[in-house]
C-alpha cells in the first residue's frame, strides 16, 4: 500500500492529527494515533496503483474537507496541492475526478471503525469526577439527514411520503449514542426513514453491543418500552427515560418511596413480530420500575409536568432531585445533534450514492470526536467541564492555528499548544438553564415561490412560455 510518497502521506496524517492536538502523552491527546489509522487502512484497504491518492492521503484529504468551512471537493484538492508544494513536490491535477474516485475506493468500515475507536478511547479517559454518581451516562437520540435527489439515494433512503415525487429529497434516519460527560459519539446507526424495521428503536438495537455494564441510558419517551428496558436490564444497564405517553400513572398504587415517587411492576406483553421466541422467553415476566413526577415551574416552558421512569430504585442513593436533574441533561443530545448538523454542515449531505453518504456521515462523526477530544483537553487543563466549552469556538481556533500546530518544531510546539488550549477554554457556552425562546424566525426568506413540479417540467414550461 505504501509507495514512494509514503513518507509524504505519513507526514500528512501526522499534520492532520496535530491539528486536533492528537500527538501527545497528555489525557485525551491520543484517542487516535497515526498507527491506529495506518493499521485500520491496512486491514480494510487493498493495494492501489494510484501514486498520489493513496488510501492515507485520500482519508486525510476527506477529513480535512469535512473540517473545513469550504467542504467542496475543489477546495479539498487545492489544499492538498498547497501541502504538496510546501513539501517540495509537484502538484497533482487541480481537477477533482481522481480524488472523487479515490474516495469511492475507501472502505466504509474504515470510517466507522475510526469513529467508534475514537469515541470509545475518549470515553475511557474521562475522569471519575465527570461521571454522574460514579457511573457513565450515555444519551441516545435520533435525527434525519437529507441528501442529493439521485436515483440510488432514493432507492436506499426514500423521501418522506408527504413529499411529491420529483420534489422531495432522500432522508436517512440516524441514531447516535453520546457520552454525557464529554459529548463524544460512542456509536451510531443509519437506516431508512420509513418502511419495516426502520424506527429509531430498531436502529438502537444495533448499538446495544457498544454499551457496557453499569451504564445509565438517558433517552426520551419514545425509547421507554418494556422491550427496550428489559433488553438493557439484561445487559446490566439502567435507564432514565421520560415515561411513554400511553402508560397510565396512578401514584396511589405501587410502593410509595416519596412524594409523587413510587415503584410499580410492569408485566411482559405479548411477543412482538420483530422479536424471536428465544429472546422473548429470556425476558423477565415482570420488572420493577420507579416512576416519579417532576413539575416544571419556569414560565415560558411548553412542558409543565414530566413523568420520569427509571430502573434506579435505591432512593437513598438516587434522590428524586438527582433523577430530575439528570433527565434534564437529556437535552444535551439535541444540542449535540444540532452542533453536528448545523455547525459541522451535516444537515444536507453532498454525496450522490448511498455508500458515499454513509462515509460522509461517519467522517463527520469522526471529526466531531476529534474536536471533542480537543475540548476535553482544554477543559481538563483549565478546570472546567467539556460541555462548558464551545464546539464552534474550538473548531475556529484549531483551524486558525492549524499551520502552526502542524509545522512548529517540537521544542516550540508546547507553547503553541498551551496558547491553543487556553483559547479553546476561554470560549464558553452560556449558562442559561431556564432560557426560552419563540419557535419563529425574524429574518424573512427571499420571496421566491416553491417548486411544485419536478425541475425538468418547470424548465419546459418556461421554454413554452417564452
Amino acid at each position: 500500500m505504501m509507495h514512494s510518497i509514503g513518507r509524504t502521506a505519513m507526514a500528512q496524517v501526522q499534520s492532520l492529527l496535530c491539528g486536533f492536538l492528537q500527538d501527545g502523552a497528555f489525557p485525551f491527546s491520543a484517542v487516535l494515533t497515526v498507527q491506529d489509522i495506518v493499521d485500520r487502512i491496512s486491514q480494510t484497504c487493498g493495494e492501489t496503483c494510484d501514486r498520489i491518492f493513496t488510501p492515507v492521503v485520500t482519508l486525510c484529504t476527506f477529513l480535512s474537507q469535512i473540517h473545513s468551512d469550504d467542504p467542496s471537493c475543489r477546495a479539498a484538492v487545492a489544499r492538498l496541492n498547497a501541502t504538496r508544494v510546501a513539501q517540495g513536490l509537484a502538484p497533482c491535477s487541480p481537477l477533482t475526478g481522481g480524488y472523487c474516485k479515490a474516495r469511492q475506493r475507501l472502505a466504509e468500515s474504515l470510517f466507522y471503525d475510526l469513529m467508534y475507536q475514537s469515541g470509545q478511547q475518549l470515553q475511557q479517559q474521562v475522569p471519575p469526577a465527570w461521571h454522574w454518581h460514579g457511573r457513565a451516562v450515555k444519551i441516545v437520540d435520533g435525527s434525519g439527514v437529507s441528501m442529493p435527489d439521485t436515483e440510488a439515494n432514493q432507492e436506499a433512503y426514500p423521501q418522506p411520503g408527504s413529499q411529491k415525487p420529483g420534489l422531495g429529497f432522500p432522508v436517512a434516519r440516524l441514531v447516535v449514542v453520546f457520552s454525557l460527560a464529554c459529548g463524544a459519539v460512542l456509536a451510531a446507526a443509519v437506516g431508512r426513514s420509513k418502511g419495516p424495521q426502520s424506527s429509531e428503536l430498531m436502529l438502537f438495537h444495533r448499538l446495544h453491543a457498544a454499551l457496557e455494564r453499569d451504564d445509565v441510558i438517558l433517552a426520551d419517551r419514545f425509547y421507554c418500552s418494556y422491550w427496550e428496558v428489559a433488553l438493557l436490564q439484561g445487559q446490566g444497564i439502567d435507564i432514565v427515560m421520560r415515561l411513554h405517553q400511553r402508560r397510565q400513572v396512578d401514584f396511589r398504587g405501587g410502593r410509595r418511596v416519596g412524594r409523587e415517587d413510587h415503584v410499580v411492576s410492569w408485566t411482559k406483553p405479548k411477543r412482538p413480530a420483530w422479536m424471536d421466541e428465544a429472546t422473548y422467553a429470556g425476558l423477565p415476566a415482570t420488572m420493577a420500575i420507579r416512576v416519579l413526577r417532576v413539575c416544571v415551574p419556569q414560565r415560558g416552558f411548553r412542558t409543565r409536568v414530566v413523568l420520569v421512569a427509571t430502573t434506579l430504585l435505591a432512593v437513598q442513593v438516587y434522590s428524586k432531585e438527582d433523577l430530575a436533574g439528570l433527565y434534564r441533561a437529556r437535552w444535551h443530545a439535541e444540542l449535540d445533534l444540532r452542533s453536528i448538523k448545523q455547525t459541522m454542515q451535516m444537515d444536507v449531505l453532498r454525496c450522490k450514492t448511498p455508500a458515499m453518504v454513509r462515509k460522509e456521515i461517519w467522517g463527520h462523526l469522526l471529526v466531531y470526536n476529534l474536536l471533542c477530544a480537543a475540548m476535553a483537553q482544554a477543559a481538563l487543563a483549565h478546570g472546567v467541564m467539556p460541555r462548558q466549552v464551545s464546539l464552534q469556538g474550538t473548531r475556529q481556533t484549531l483551524t486558525a492555528f492549524h499551520s502552526l500546530l502542524g509545522q512548529r518544531p517540537s521544542t516550540a510546539r508546547a507553547r503553541v499548544v498551551s496558547i491553543v488550549l487556553s483559547a479553546i477554554a476561554s470560549h464558553r457556552v452560556g449558562t442559561r438553564p431556564d432560557r426560552y425562546e419563540p419557535r419563529a424566525c425574524k429574518r424573512r426568506p427571499k420571496p421566491y415561490p416553491l417548486l411544485r413540479v419536478p425541475r425538468q417540467q418547470a424548465r419546459v414550461r418556461l421554454a413554452i412560455a417564452a
